[in-house]
C-alpha cells in the first residue's frame, strides 16, 4: 500500500513485496471470507434489482464451480475462454480458473464469431464459459475449434453439449483446494488490439495483479479510504475493465458496483454513481465527455460523493479536466500503460499537481524512461521511445506462442511500448503518439495527440480523431476527422477556421492540411477512436 504526503515520500517508502507463492483468486477472494458479512459485489442488473454478493458467498460458488471444472479433466495451464459481461458469473468464472491453476482467456461479448474463433483457436482454448445469447456465435465456429472440449453456459435451456452453470454450481463441493501458484506461473491471456496484422496473445503470470496494485492505489489518491466503492464503465473483457479496476478493488477488500448496460447513458451513470455511494471512477475520456455533454452540473441534480477519477487510453483535453475539477470536484489522474505493461505512468491529485497536458510522472516501483533507437536514455525533453526497465512485476510473461515478436518488444532490459514523448526536467512525462501514429511531415515529427488535444479545444468540435496521409511533396501530412458538436454545420469557413486554430494554437506546421467532418466517429466499445478505420476510410475516400 502506497504512503506518503509527498510524491517523493512515497516512491521512496515503496517495496515490492512479492511472495514465493501467489494465487489471485485466493487473493481477491478466498483471504477475505472469513467476515462473512463482507460486501464484495454489488450487482445492478438490466432489469433494476440489486444483489449483494459477499466474499464469502463468492468463495463458495467459486469452489463449487472449480471443482465442476475439474472433474471434467480442467487443470493446470489448461486454457478457459471467459467470453461474459459485467456480471457476477464472470468474477466467478475467473476466480475459479485462478485457483484451478488454469488460464483465463477474457473475450468480449461484442466480438462477432471471427475474433472469437482466431482467439479460441490460437489459445488452443479447453473450455469457455459463456451466456445463452452469445452461444449462437460459438455454433457458428464450433468445427474449427478442435480443442474446444467443454461449453459452459448461463441460461442454456438444456442444449445439447452444454452445461449449464448454476447447475454445474449446485453439484460442485464448496470444498476446494487452490492450486499452490508461484507469481510467474500462467494466468492470463489478454488479446491486443492489432494495430497491424492478427492481434497478439499477451500471457501474464499471477503477479500481473500485484504489479498492478502500485498504480491503482496512486491514480485513486492512495487507495483505499474509508467507504471507498469502484464502478468503471468498462467491460471487465478489457484489461481496463479488469486488472485496472475489479481486481485491486476486490484485493484491498472493497466492494465493486456491476452495472453495464448494452448502451451507455449519460443520465443513468450518474443516477446509478449517486444511488449507490460510487467515490472511485475508471473510465476512457470519450465516456467522461458524454458525461459532461450530457449533464453539465451534475451536483446541482445527483448527490455525488466522487472522491478519484482516473482515466486513460487518449487525450484528455483541458475542457474536460476543467469540467471535472468544477462540477465533480474531483481532479481526473491520468493513467498511462498497455496491456504488457499496465499502469506505469500517471498523477495522482492528492500528492501531486497535475501539470495540464501531460500524461503523469512514473508510478512507484516501476522505472520509465525515454529512449533512443539504440536503447540509450534520450535527453530531457528529446523525443524518444517511452520504455520501461525490467525486470517488473507488472510486465508480461511473453506473447503467447510467438517468440519472435516477444523478443522485438525488448531492448535489453527495456520493454520497449511502441509509443513516444519525451521527459521534461521535472520528471514530467508528455506523450507524442504511437510508433505508427507518428506524424513526418516536411522533416517535423507531429505527435497526433497534441493535435487532437488542440482541435478538442476548438468550439465546434465535439471528436476528433487525426492520422497521417501520404504526400507526394510532404512526405505525410496531418488529416483531422472531425465530429462537430450538434447544431453545427460543416462549411468551408468552419474548415478554415480550424486549420487557423491549430496554427495559431499548436504549431504552424501542424494544422490539418485535409479535413473531413463525420456524422459518427469510428469507435470501440470504450470509446476510444478507431485509427485503422480512419485509416481506411481516407484510403477508400470514404466518410460516415
Amino acid at each position: 500500500m502506497l504512503r506518503g504526503r509527498t510524491y517523493e515520500e512515497v516512491c521512496r517508502n515503496f517495496k515490492w513485496q512479492i511472495p514465493k507463492y501467489y494465487n489471485i483468486g485466493v487473493d481477491v477472494c478466498d483471504k477475505w471470507a472469513n467476515d462473512k458479512n463482507r460486501v464484495a459485489l454489488i450487482y445492478a442488473n438490466p432489469h433494476g434489482q440489486d444483489r449483494e454478493y459477499t466474499f464469502r458467498e463468492l468463495k463458495k460458488i467459486s469452489n463449487r464451480l472449480a471443482n465442476a471444472l475439474k472433474a471434467h479433466g480442467i487443470g493446470r495451464e489448461d486454457r478457459v475462454g471467459i467470453l461474459l459481461s459485467q456480471r457476477p458469473e464472470t468474477l466467478i468464472s475467473h476466480i475459479s480458473v485462478y485457483k484451478l491453476g488454469a488460464i483465463a482467456v477474457q473475450l468480449l461479448t461484442l466480438f462477432g464469431p471471427d475474433a472469437i474463433e482466431y482467439r479460441l483457436q490460437d489459445s488452443a482454448a479447453k473450455a469457455l464459459i459463456t451466456d445463452k445469447e452469445n452461444l449462437s456465435k460459438i455454433w457458428e465456429i464450433k468445427e474449427h475449434l478442435p480443442a474446444l472440449k467443454l461449453m459452459i453456459a448461463i441460461d442454456t435451456d438444456k442444449e445439447e453439449g452444454v452445461m449449464d452453470f448454476w447447475q454445474s454450481v449446485k453439484k460442485g463441493s464448496p470444498d476446494f483446494r487452490p492450486v499452490k501458484t508461484k507469481p510467474d506461473d500462467p494466468a492470463l491471456i489478454i488479446y491486443t488490439s492489432g494495430t497491424t496484422g492478427q492481434p497478439k496473445g499477451t500471457l501474464h503470470g499471477h503477479r500481473i495483479l500485484l504489479g498492478i496494485l502500485p498504480g491503482f492505489e496512486f491514480y485513486h489518491n492512495l487507495f483505499p479510504q474509508e467507504d471507498d466503492l469502484m464502478w468503471t464503465p468498462l467491460d471487465w473483457a478489457y484489461i481496463g475493465g479488469s486488472y485496472d479496476a475489479l481486481f485491486p478493488t476486490l484485493h484491498h477488500g472493497v466492494p465493486m458496483l456491476a452495472y453495464r448496460p448494452r448502451k451507455f447513458d449519460a443520465e443513468e451513470a450518474f443516477f446509478m454513481m449517486a444511488k449507490h455511494g460510487v467515490r472511485n471512477l475508471m473510465a476512457v475520456p470519450t465516456v467522461l465527455r458524454m458525461m459532461m455533454h450530457a449533464v453539465k452540473h451534475p451536483r446541482d441534480r445527483y448527490d455525488m460523493r466522487l472522491r478519484s477519477i482516473t482515466a486513460g487510453g487518449e487525450t484528455l483535453g483541458e475542457e474536460l479536466c476543467d469540467w471535472s475539477r468544477e462540477h465533480l470536484g474531483v481532479e481526473i489522474n491520468e493513467q498511462y500503460g498497455q496491456t504488457e505493461c499496465d499502469l506505469v505512468v500517471g498523477y495522482c491529485s492528492e500528492i501531486m499537481t497535475i501539470v495540464p497536458g501531460a500524461i503523469g510522472k512514473t508510478v512507484p516501483g516501476h522505472v520509465v524512461e525515454i529512449i533512443d533507437e539504440d536503447g540509450k536514455i534520450a535527453k530531457h525533453d528529446d523525443i524518444g521511445e517511452i520504455a520501461v526497465k525490467g525486470p517488473d512485476p507488472v510486465m508480461f510473461l511473453e506473447y503467447w506462442r510467438n517468440p519472435g515478436a516477444t523478443l522485438e518488444k525488448y531492448t535489453g532490459a527495456w520493454l520497449r511500448t511502441g509509443d513516444y514523448g519525451r521527459k521534461d526536467k521535472n520528471g514530467n512525462l508528455w506523450f507524442s503518439g504511437r510508433q505508427d501514429d507518428i506524424i513526418e511531415s516536411g522533416g517535423f515529427r507531429i505527435g497526433p495527440g497534441e493535435v487532437e488535444d488542440c482541435l478538442m479545444k476548438h468550439a465546434a468540435v465535439t471528436l476528433v480523431g487525426v492520422i497521417g496521409v501520404p504526400d507526394p511533396i510532404r512526405g505525410e501530412i496531418v488529416k483531422a476527422f472531425i465530429l462537430p458538436k450538434e447544431g453545427v454545420r460543416p462549411d468551408e469557413a468552419l474548415e478554415e477556421s480550424i486549420r487557423d486554430h491549430v496554427k495559431t494554437k499548436l504549431e504552424a506546421h501542424a494544422y490539418p492540411r485535409e479535413v473531413v467532418f463525420l456524422e459518427k466517429m469510428p469507435q470501440t466499445n470504450t470509446g476510444k477512436i478507431l485509427k485503422n478505420e480512419l485509416r481506411r476510410m481516407h484510403e477508400k475516400g470514404l466518410n460516415l
